[in-house]
């Protein structure tokens, strides 16, 4: 898949300097691409809306 010209958004929780912070597009239909703001031109993980749900879910489940 082709992302060169994807509009990337930080989250709204990423300070001024920029910060550890990952990146996320919407890339096809029910397709979210994830990628790590610091290397914009390394790995990208593609998922389906549910499958970041769950996971960012898990991430701050705090049982």
């Amino acid at each position: 898949m082709d992302l060169r010209n994807t509009k990337w958004r930080k989250s709204s929780y990423t300070g001024s300097n920029g910060g550890n912070c990952v990146e996320l597009a919407d890339v096809a239909g029910a397709v979210v691409a994830v990628r790590d703001s610091k290397d914009p031109d390394g790995p990208v993980l593609l998922l389906t809306r549910a499958a970041l749900r769950t996971a960012v879910q898990s991430a701050t489940d705090t049982h």
